[in-house]
């Protein structure tokens, strides 16, 4: 504890040249903390805007095979979940942890408007979802529950069709079994959109969908989970296939799919691997029943985990980059300092203080200060990032990377804790030399010797 009240009370001795470094120190912790939550952040919008398109971190779909009927057809797949409950049931006895889930019912297809044409991609979703509803940011109108096929459109789909609410457009799409049809719908709400992504999605009631696609009363074609910890996505998906396939040794309506052989085959890309499974033009694969397909997030898009993993790897490399400067500047300061205290270094060690203590002081000394330049950068970087965040993005181009038209930053607690371990490291090994020879100098030398 004197070693570290020494080194305290040096630090306020040469205030000016402290502060510089400080600021320096701060400035590098600053720019490493900016980049790595903005980084983090635009990467993250992107995952949750996919992930609110698909629903989830973890999808189960459930599919049924269907013959052709004459010599020339080719056998199909029909994308159907008839009991509702099923999965939602198994998630729950399961125990896993989320933070919503939905069963919806998806179609493509076209709306017409007094001649016009758009393609949209239509969710049929429980309108009452709350996570739902927190997604949408409505332009005009809402969702109207006394509106038989009420349709929401984005912003961008009604600029393009001259929509307004209160329109009725005409939705052409195909039934669940392949069979074209046609609905009137009526614009219900006008959402804004931020990106391509958003801009084609449309919703509606996923009983009125199921109505105008055939889906069975009480279908679906997809099960969609929202984990609390989205890392957790692999291992959730499994205990969902293996209690499916516990189901599925009893009963010869019920199967899955092979996650375990999907890896096997493409290691990198299990969403291909799943498909290959369930591809209707290989007639080994036919099954009775309903097969269950047990995917996750990053299965059917695997860029993700690799741009997340070369976000993290291009801001260590900047943290190291900025970190290795700034410990340039600490050493060089510190061989200053050991000039500018030897008959002091000399006083001390005659009055008894050892060699492993005048080490210690210099080294305290060092990291204290960095330590608290890396804290006002902490510090700084925060009130920078709330402030952007506050700032309203109009910028189509960057609309996947963005929360509602904001940018996100995300600043992790494992990482801050991670970048102040790597500045105490390196902070000591910046000062060794000069922390080392200071401790080796013989007091009668130091004393003699003249600045």
């Amino acid at each position: 504890m004197k070693t570290v009240s020494l080194a305290l009370r040096n630090l306020t001795r040469n205030k000016r040249r402290n502060a510089i470094l400080a600021v320096a120190i701060a400035f590098g912790f600053f720019v490493v903390t900016a980049i790595d939550g903005l980084t983090t952040g635009m990467v993250g919008n992107l995952e949750n805007q996919i992930a609110q398109l698909v629903g989830g971190n973890v999808i189960v779909q459930g599919l049924e095979w269907e013959n052709p009927t004459t010599s020339e057809g080719k056998a199909k797949l029909v994308n159907i979940v008839r009991d509702r409950d099923y999965v939602k049931n198994i998630v729950k006895e399961l125990g896993i942890r989320y933070e919503y889930t939905t069963a919806y019912t998806m179609s493509g297809g076209t709306i017409i408007f007094n001649g016009k044409k758009g393609t949209i991609q239509l969710y049929g979703r429980d309108l009452e979802e709350k996570a739902l509803q927190n997604s949408f940011q409505f332009v005009s109108g809402g969702v109207n529950h006394d509106i038989k096929n009420g349709l929401i459109i984005s912003d961008k789909t009604a600029e393009s069709l001259n929509l307004q609410v209160g329109d009725e457009v005409i939705y052409s799409t195909g039934t669940v079994y392949g069979q074209n049809t046609f609905e009137d719908m009526t614009i219900m709400g006008i959402i804004k959109s931020n990106s391509f992504i958003s801009t084609v999605q449309a919703y509606a009631d996923i009983e009125d969908l199921n109505k105008i696609i055939g889906m069975p009363e009480g279908g679906y074609s997809m099960f969609a989970l929202y984990l609390n910890d989205k890392n957790q996505q692999t291992k959730a998906a499994n205990m969902i296939e293996a209690r499916i396939r516990q189901d599925s040794e009893k009963n010869p309506e019920i199967n899955v799919t092979s996650r375990l052989e999907a890896a096997k085959k493409y290691p990198t890309n299990i969403g291909k691997g799943i498909e290959k499974q369930v591809d209707p033009s290989k007639p080994e694969n036919e099954w009775k029943g309903v097969k269950y397909g047990v995917e996750t997030l990053y299965d059917e898009i695997p860029q993700i985990k690799t741009v997340l993993n070369i976000v993290h790897i291009i801001t260590t490399v900047i943290l190291l980059v900025i970190l290795l400067i700034v410990m340039v500047g600490v050493s060089n300061t510190y061989r200053m300092v050991l000039y500018e205290r030897i008959r002091e270094i000399g006083t001390m060690r005659a009055l008894g203080m050892t060699g492993k203590d005048t080490r210690s002081v210099f080294t305290n000394e060092a990291v204290i200060l960095c330590i608290i330049g890396a804290l006002a950068g902490l510090i700084f970087a925060v009130i920078v990032m709330s402030i952007i965040h506050l700032i309203p993005i109009s910028n189509e181009s960057l609309g996947f990377f963005l929360s509602k038209g904001h940018f996100s930053f995300k600043v992790s607690l494992v990482s801050i804790i991670v970048q102040y371990i790597m500045l105490i490291i390196l902070t000591s090994l910046a000062v060794r030399g000069s922390a080392k020879q200071a401790a080796r100098m013989s007091p009668a030398e130091a004393l003699r010797t003249v600045k």
